[in-house]
């Protein structure tokens, strides 16, 4: 591949799965370079329903790899697809008893034509694309479109079935929402997902843990991570996911193909790691699990890496259990080399940041940057898949091991190969601000993801005494820590530092992404809610917080200003430096919120500037931005590996790019289907 430019590889990431991808539309500049060897015949979008469009990638420099790190990407690969089905049982109790009749119904109804048809199969598709019945992004249950008789019908033919229950459920309000964020319902109660018995509160639930907390504990367990919380006999127990244990059936499997891959392992350390992960798999002992992720994250030799097992914990309304996900990666060395700039000057972030003294870290240790093509995704990953990560989540082990980030390269290549246009010329105020854009929004955004992952989650410390987050933050830790990253990187996008380290050439980039970022956190992002919703989902309640709770404070200066010119809408930055001295404001205050775990002002800045939604301007976004006709959020067929056999002996794997979404659904059904 040939080498390219330092300003071309700036990537974007997701979290502690953080940043954004569903905003790539908002992108008009398109990134030249080759870093995903992109071809004019390609395919990158295949179809869009409803509110989704279906996409592709490629895997550039496959063919460089050895056979034995092919092997590795493979196995891997195959060990993912394996717990699958934990995800779609996790999400929801009734989630794989209605995939499997859907499956039957398209697998054995081919007769079958018409709206009632076509309304069908739309919602078999959203299901899919969804791991289950509640919307991946603001969790509401998805509409079914067609009437009960018309399902019963098609389950008739099929020779399929559904539980009273399960049928039931798709029609009525019964567990409506996936994931519920409202702090005036109890927030397990009024959520569906899978982690708590239904008749669990969140109070019960919190104390359970709580009981379970060493204060002062330096390294403490991520309770609760890996299992069910269940009642039995009147006590609250939990089901552990270990191979002996709930989901023993997907884990003995995932073991296999793990066991395969530590045996191809590129080195020491990254078979040591593996097979830290396969002990934890069997045993489901969460100290088991701290001593992979360290051993992991010094594993920053190999080619071929990859993320496994229960990661994420978005979908807990209190933020303990984690949702199962892979992501197999191989590392683009020119890119990650170029890039080492970032890591390497770490210190100087935090040494310069507007926090309190005592919330500085005197020794920011162990962040390694990669940028990585992705071979193969499944479970919480795909088919909405991240855009960068950074791991592990375990503060302490953050603050005394280091962390890994890594940015999906040839994902953020395919994003903006089947990117949509229109988007800034409906809401750029100005030519100015607009050209603005154009020159260097591609390089801006990327940039602020860049700081937001490798700086923003590694930035920072509790004052001593403090719980973790999720802990002390509760229901409102991932906005805020989503928040205090982003703050990170739009301080310091402005700062000189940043020119002279080669990694923008102006500072007029940085003022693109101000002004990306307030017109998107106050109008723009309005678009993926239908009318009379409020923002629940974390990372837009993250930035409408931001830009907001910034609009106000920069009121009386008129730092930003809100004009209307022929019933259009736009906010106005007028001050570029004095927006930074309040994102730098804010930053201080909400890492004073994480550093002393004070959830009465973490809640109030959430709920009075991230949560309610004015109703006049969202529809004015609604208006604005059909006519554009491009869906709000994108997912991906994953690519397929083909293994070239002599005997029983792989000689090679080939790579091929599937087509067809519903296609790859229903073979994942019959191919992986273990619980």
């Amino acid at each position: 591949m040939r080498k390219i430019g330092l300003l071309a590889l700036i990537s974007l990431f997701l979290n502690q799965a953080c940043t954004d991808p569903q905003e790539k539309n908002n992108k008009t500049e398109k990134d030249q370079s080759e870093m995903t060897e992109t071809t004019e015949e390609f395919q990158w979008q295949t179809e869009q329903f409803a509110d989704l469009r279906i996409l592709r990638y490629q895997v550039p420099g496959w063919d460089k790899l050895s056979l034995q790190q092919k092997k590795l990407a493979y196995y891997l690969t195959q060990a993912g697809l394996e717990g699958r089905d934990i995800l779609w049982d996790q999400q929801y109790c009734h989630n794989l008893e209605i995939r499997k009749a859907l499956e039957s119904i398209i697998n054995n109804v081919k007769d079958e034509q018409g709206e009632n048809w076509d309304s069908f199969m739309l919602y078999a598709k959203r299901v899919f694309f969804s791991n289950g019945i509640h919307h991946h992004y603001s969790h509401a249950k998805i509409e079914a479109g067609f009437s009960q008789e018309y399902l019963q019908a098609l389950l008739t033919k099929a020779g399929a079935d559904l539980s009273t229950e399960a049928f039931e459920v798709i029609f009525n309000d019964k567990d409506a929402k996936g994931v519920s964020k409202d702090p005036n319902q109890d927030l397990l109660l009024a959520s569906a997902v899978n982690f708590y018995d239904p008749d669990i509160t969140a109070d019960e639930a919190s104390a359970f843990y709580a009981a379970k907390t060493i204060e002062g504990d330096a390294s403490p367990i991520s309770y609760g991570l890996n299992s069910k919380l269940v009642r039995e006999n009147g006590t609250l127990v939990e089901k552990v996911w270990h191979v002996d244990g709930m989901y023993g059936a997907a884990i003995s499997k995932i073991i296999a193909w793990l066991e395969l891959a530590q045996g191809v392992a590129e080195n020491e350390q990254q078979a040591k790691a593996l097979g830290l992960l396969i002990d934890y798999y069997r045993s489901g002992d969460l100290k088991k699990w701290d001593e992979y992720n360290i051993a992991w994250v010094n594993d920053t030799a190999s080619t071929v890496d990859y993320i496994n097992s229960f990661i994420e914990v978005y979908h807990d309304p209190l933020g303990y259990k984690a949702t199962y996900e892979t992501v197999v990666q191989v590392k683009d060395m020119d890119a990650s080399e170029k890039m080492a700039v970032i890591s390497e000057n770490i210190q100087y972030f935090e040494d310069n940041s507007p926090i309190m003294d005592l919330h500085k870290k005197e020794n920011v240790v162990g962040v390694s940057y990669r940028m990585i093509n992705v071979v193969g995704e499944a479970g919480a990953t795909t088919p909405a898949t991240p855009i960068g990560v950074n791991l592990p989540n375990a503060q302490w082990i953050r603050e005394q091991h280091g962390s890994k980030s890594i940015s999906l390269t040839n994902i953020e290549g395919a994003y903006e190969n089947a990117k949509g246009e229109g988007f800034l010329e409906e809401f750029a105020f100005s030519s100015e601000e607009l050209e603005r854009a154009k020159k260097y929004s591609a390089v801006s955004s990327k940039m602020h993801t860049a700081l937001h992952e490798v700086v923003g989650h590694a930035s920072g410390k509790l004052e001593p005494g403090v719980g973790s987050p999720h802990a002390t933050l509760k229901n409102y830790s991932s906005t805020l820590e989503e928040a205090r990253a982003d703050l990170v990187a739009l301080y310091f996008i402005l700062d000189q530092k940043i020119l002279d380290l080669g990694l923008m050439e102006s500072l007029e980039a940085g003022k693109a992404e101000y002004d990306n970022y307030i017109r998107n956190g106050l109008m723009l992002q309005l678009r993926r809610l239908k009318p009379g919703e409020v923002i629940e989902e974390d990372h837009m309640r993250n930035r409408q917080l931001i830009a907001a709770w910034a609009f106000e404070m920069g009121a009386e200066a008129n730092v930003i200003e809100r004009k209307v010119i022929d019933g259009k809408t736009y906010f106005v930055i007028n001050d570029y430096e004095a927006l930074r001295e309040i994102f730098g404001e804010q930053l201080r205050e909400i890492q004073r919120i994480k550093s002393q775990g004070d959830f009465e002002a973490g809640s109030s800045l959430v709920e009075r500037y991230g949560v309610q939604v004015d109703a006049e301007l969202h529809q004015e976004v609604l208006n604005r931005t059909e006519k554009l006709n491009i869906a709000p959020y994108q997912g991906f067929i994953q690519p397929a590996m083909k293994p070239i056999m002599d005997g029983d002996e792989i000689i090679d794997i080939e790579i091929e790019y599937p087509t067809d979404f519903l296609e790859q659904m229903l073979m994942y059904g019959k191919e992986y289907s273990n619980l």
